[in-house]
């Protein structure tokens, strides 16, 4: 066979552009409804589109998805790969403001941007399922979904969301007891104004109303987001930023919380996310001690989750905002002491110039807490800077076995009382001398109380418990750290909340008739100086009674998608068939900053849609993969401020979409974060000509026999690349494939379906260069919906071993070789599989030993 094009250099520029155009006009991508084929939902988090565009460390994830999802094509599934937009946002807003553009027109000509970089790349996306979270038609339906929230409480004998009239209900029939206390009757409930009831209602709602610090910043006149302040200080102009409290909206994610924490175990995710995901949520089994403030007789409740501590609490310390600190000092001799330091301290955490981490601070306040359980103490309160109000009670009992309680101790000489010790009598002796502060050695020995003396601390846990709960000291009580999630910005650009308020103060849902409720469209949205959102400050939305909170950038991005499975429907988020059909999905790549964001919040979101059985799955994302970031030659995160950002297009431009792919893929490891060169895209382009060349020796009416040698290597290599990437080991695979290479270009005559077999194997990676040889060869389907090469065992000849790669000392890899392979075939391919470490750099020397490794020396 002649070469293709009568020229050895594949010419990019033009077959690129000839299939991309192809398969737009075609819909090669195109996912159909189809419940006869298995499902696969492959699916990238998607992107902002923000002003900068992509740099080459963006598409690492979108190439590798689209590898696996044309690999899951060719292997007979029906495969959903969308992409759409998360548009809303302050990046979008901070944007406009600066060049004096409309934040929707702005996000419009950015998202033209992305579109026209991510299309250069070849990606197999069904753009016919495109999605904005801007669009009044996508946030209609968030809209629709925070009202059900809004009209939902989480009952916590049945584990599951519910509408709030059926709670209503059970006020009306049998009074307050859902919370675990009586507060009013069934006669008193019905005696309550609406207000009144509408507040209690609120504290048990889903989407809540309530107030909450926020970042506020005179000099700019608005509320800022944590990323927008440096040391204290707004990063546009430098003015100082103070805390302040205003009205928001949240979500009670805190009631899901041990659902999503058990929820994890089932999940195909890594274990760092897991982990993050885990210590986030923070559950803590322990108990709440029943305690009396001395001479106010005014009973309180501490959490402890290391009960073993009880007889080593000697004093108590109680958060400086905590409201019961009026009440403990009002009218003694220490109130304005007391109060001018709570006063100190709140000025400090507003000013954001308190580091709790770092100060410890604290005054008494003179009053007690009465004869602690058994110890015979009345303990000392005391207010303590490191104390924070919104965990557990806000006020709890300190010990020795605590660092910051002993250190805060030590301070302030509390004396302290020691009940562990370890089993080394020289440890033991600096234990009891307060030299350090012992904490929670399981191996640790009881001292105190007698009656569990001589007992190691880790074992007895359960019984103090049982001994507490049953001496009527304590009761069993589950804490969790996750807090409630803020719902709500003081911004233009964003979700408008659906709701309306009264002039008596009611807070009344839109009906889904009037969804959605569009923002209006404006000339100014920039801040209007009261912190307030811009909203406030246009007269016909205020008249209205429309909430001028709007919501934050989470919230389209907790059940996009969903809406890929059906996004023209105009009667639902999605059909029931559409979710029947697609369910959940399969499989999920973004990177792990989401860990306590995007991915907590979608999970909460998708387990309440789950109570009301709008979806079929009780968890949104089977399987996730994490992409490390590509670094700037220089090592740094790439940024447009530094300089060091390289434009993919320029390279796609040089070397081809299809020598861009495979470098991304080939650059390391997937979750590795790596250094971006340039340079070394040189080598995967050398390989898409080599590939371009071997089809020369294509013989097209495949009389050749080839050799049993090479049909076995062939196998191994289609075992390999599938399993590859299906572990997202993208790196090998691409070296498998230029290891492959290297064993057919020596053969003096290739069968035509041993090259369309090859061919079908770098199709995930060379999707363009693939495809035209493809239909060089005669076949009118596109490579990408023919059918993956299947392993075959028998094929595979025996006798094969695996060989390390070292590079300087260190090792990159290893190879499998098959026994009689000479030292040449060896090193070939070990430096094949190590590319990306040698490429670029002068080998000084190679080192084969025999049947046990490869050392390759370069020049440092």
């Amino acid at each position: 066979m002649k070469s293709p094009m009568n020229n050895h250099f594949y010419d990019h520029k033009k077959l690129d552009a000839k299939w991309q155009k192809e398969w737009q006009k075609k819909e090669t991508y195109k996912t159909a409804q189809n419940a006869k084929k298995k499902k696969m939902y492959v699916l990238d988090m998607f992107p902002y589109p923000s002003g900068a565009g992509l740099h080459v460390g963006h598409p690492r994830g979108y190439v590798a998805s689209d590898v696996y999802a044309r690999m899951k094509r060719m292997q007979g599934y029906n495969v959903l790969h969308p992409m759409g937009y998360d548009a809303f946002g302050l990046a979008a807003e901070q944007y406009a403001i600066k060049n004096k553009i409309h934040p929707s027109k702005a996000v419009q000509d950015n998202i033209k941007t992305f579109e026209k970089q991510l299309s250069i790349i070849g990606l197999s996306y069904d753009w016919s399922r495109r999605v904005s979270t801007a669009d009044p038609e996508f946030y209609k339906w968030t809209q629709w979904i925070f009202i059900k929230l809004y009209n939902s409480w989480y009952d916590q004998k049945k584990n599951k969301a519910r509408p709030i009239e059926t709670l209503e209900a059970i006020f009306k029939a049998k009074g307050d007891g859902v919370s675990g206390e009586k507060r009013f009757t069934a006669k008193e409930w019905k005696s309550l104004s609406k207000i009144e009831k509408a507040k209690i209602l609120m504290e048990y709602r889903l989407a809540y109303e309530g107030y909450s610090e926020v970042n506020w910043c005179p000099g700019l006149g608005t509320v800022l987001a944590n990323d927008e302040i440096i040391n204290g200080k707004s990063e546009r102009g430098g003015f100082p930023v103070e805390k302040k409290q205003m009205r928001q909206w949240f979500m009670r994610i805190s009631a899901y919380a041990d659902r999503l924490l058990s929820g994890l175990e089932k999940l195909d995710w890594s274990n760092q996310v897991k982990t993050i995901q885990t210590n986030w949520i923070g559950k803590s089994v322990g108990v709440n001690f029943k305690c009396v403030i001395k001479d106010l007789d005014i009973p309180v409740q501490m959490y402890n989750s290391v009960p073993q501590t009880y007889h080593a609490e000697t004093f108590t310390v109680i958060a400086p905002e905590h409201p019961l600190v009026v009440e403990l000092v009002k009218g003694t001799e220490h109130e304005k002491s007391v109060m001018a330091f709570v006063d100190k301290i709140k000025k400090k955490k507003s000013q954001n110039k308190f580091d709790m981490d770092k100060e410890m601070d604290g005054i008494f306040t003179g009053r007690y807490i009465k004869s602690f359980a058994d110890t015979g103490r009345d303990l000392p309160i005391w207010i303590a800077s490191y104390v924070v109000a919104d965990y557990g009670t806000g006020i709890v009992n300190a010990s020795v076995h605590d660092e910051r309680d002993f250190a805060f101790a030590k301070k302030f000489n509390i004396p302290l009382n020691v009940v562990m010790l370890p089993a080394d009598k020289e440890l033991a002796k600096k234990v009891k001398a307060l030299e350090f502060a012992y904490v929670k050695d399981p191996n640790g020995i009881m001292q105190q109380p007698a009656r569990f003396a001589g007992r190691k601390w880790g074992e007895v846990r359960e019984d103090v418990i049982n001994h507490l709960v049953e001496k009527g000291f304590a009761t069993r009580k589950i804490n969790y750290k996750m807090r409630d999630a803020i719902f709500a910005r003081q911004r233009y650009w964003g979700e408008p909340i659906p709701l309306k308020h009264d002039k008596e103060g009611n807070v009344i849902p839109l009906k889904t008739s009037e969804l959605p409720l569009n923002l209006p469209n404006v000339k100014s949205y920039e801040p209007i100086g009261t912190g307030e959102s811009p909203l406030a400050g246009i007269p016909s939305w205020i008249k209205a009674g429309y909430e001028t909170n709007t919501m934050p950038g989470w919230a389209g991005s907790s059940w996009y998608f969903l809406r890929y499975m059906d996004p023209k429907n105009k009667s639902a988020f999605a059909s029931p068939a559409a979710l029947k059909l697609w369910r959940d999905v399969d499989m999920y790549i973004g990177g792990t900053e989401h860990a306590t964001g995007h991915l907590l919040y979608s999970r909460f979101w998708h387990k309440f849609l789950f109570d009301y059985g709008l979806v079929p799955t009780d968890e949104p994302f089977k399987a996730l993969r994490n992409q490390g970031m590509i670094l700037a030659s220089d090592g740094r995160k790439m940024s447009k401020s530094w300089g060091n950002v390289v434009n993919p297009d320029e390279c796609v431009a040089t070397y081809g979409s299809d020598a861009f792919r495979l470098y991304e893929m080939f650059i390391g490891p997937f979750d590795s974060s790596l250094p971006w060169s340039t340079d070394s895209i040189i080598g995967t382009r050398r390989f898409v000509d080599r590939v371009w060349r071997l089809a020369d020796k294509v013989d097209m009416k495949n009389a050749v026999k080839t050799d049993a040698k090479v049909i076995s290597h062939i196998h191994k290599t289609i075992k390999k690349i599938t399993s590859d990437i299906d572990t997202f080991s993208f790196n090998t695979a691409v070296a498998a494939l230029m290891i492959l290479l290297n064993e057919l270009e020596p053969q003096e005559k290739i069968n035509k379906k041993d090259f369309e077999t090859f061919l079908k194997l770098i199709a995930p990676f060379a999707s363009h260069v693939a495809e035209e040889l493809w239909t060089k060869l005669g076949n009118k389907k596109s490579i990408h919906i023919s059918e993956w090469p299947k392993f075959d065992a028998k094929k595979v000849l025996a006798d094969t071993i695996i060989i390390g790669i070292q590079v300087n000392g260190k090792l990159r890899g290893e190879v499998e070789v098959e026994v009689g392979d000479s030292e040449k075939e060896i090193v070939d391919k070990a430096l094949a599989i190590v590319q990306s470490h040698v490429e670029g750099k002068e080998i000084i020397k190679t080192i084969y030993v025999k049947d046990k490794i490869v050392s390759i020396v370069i020049k440092p």
